[in-house]
């Protein structure tokens, strides 16, 4: 069961669109299908939401503490309401996926991305849920810093958001606890399309068989 939905990102208004916020998006997502208003909550350094699922409080977290920090935000709210860390969903950016991709996984290491690696160290622990929405990669390491800092392409952008709602169809999976179920249905590709059958032709003579010649005036 998951009680707690994390989505990472910076705070501010110069952030608020670029791919490192991609989990912030998709926590905004989650609060406009379950009708809650994220509010700002310094104890837990963060905006935090608290409604009831199926009878299940669960609590959505957008860490204000800017990336590098998120640990400091999860780790308040996870102890404080006794949050076991593979009861926590964290959504993140990913490089390693393109745009309009998403895996969704239990524990594994950071790769890199700071925001993770921060929660692991705060919980003590690499078992949570990870929601990765994949944003493509510039191609040279050196220019990954700048790259997530600014904003997808209008396509890119799309193209994460078709994911966000895909994802929103089985969000309650995740929220019971049937992660294997949801991963099923989020990992799966569309069927791809069949190719035109050919045109129909009139009938050819069969073999053996003469064309009937039509006769002289």
């Amino acid at each position: 069961m998951i009680r707690l939905f994390v989505g990472l990102g910076n705070p501010g208004p110069e952030y608020e669109a670029t791919r490192h916020n991609a989990g912030f998006w998709w926590i905004d997502a989650l609060a406009r299908r379950w009708n809650c208003h994220l509010q700002p909550d310094r104890a837990y350094h963060g905006l935090i939401a608290r409604t009831l699922v199926g009878g299940q409080a669960v609590w959505l977290l957008q860490p204000m503490t800017y990336m590098n920090l998120s640990g400091k935000s999860v780790a308040a709210l996870a102890r404080f309401f006794k949050v076991e860390p593979a009861e926590i969903l964290v959504v993140h950016d990913e490089l390693d996926l393109l745009p309009g991709q998403m895996k969704l996984k239990q524990g594994g290491g950071a790769a890199g991305h700071n925001g993770l690696k921060d929660i692991q160290a705060q919980l003590g622990s690499p078992d949570t849920w990870r929601l990765r929405l994949g944003i493509g990669h510039p191609g040279v390491r050196s220019e990954v810093a700048a790259f997530v800092l600014r904003k997808p392409l209008a396509a890119e952008r799309e193209a994460i958001e078709g994911c966000i709602a895909k994802s929103m169809d089985h969000v309650e999976l995740m929220q019971r606890g049937e992660l294997i179920a949801a991963q099923q249905k989020l990992h799966a590709q569309p069927p791809r399309p069949k190719p035109p059958k050919p045109p129909k032709t009139p009938n050819a003579p069969a073999d053996g068989d003469q064309a009937v010649k039509p006769e002289a005036p």
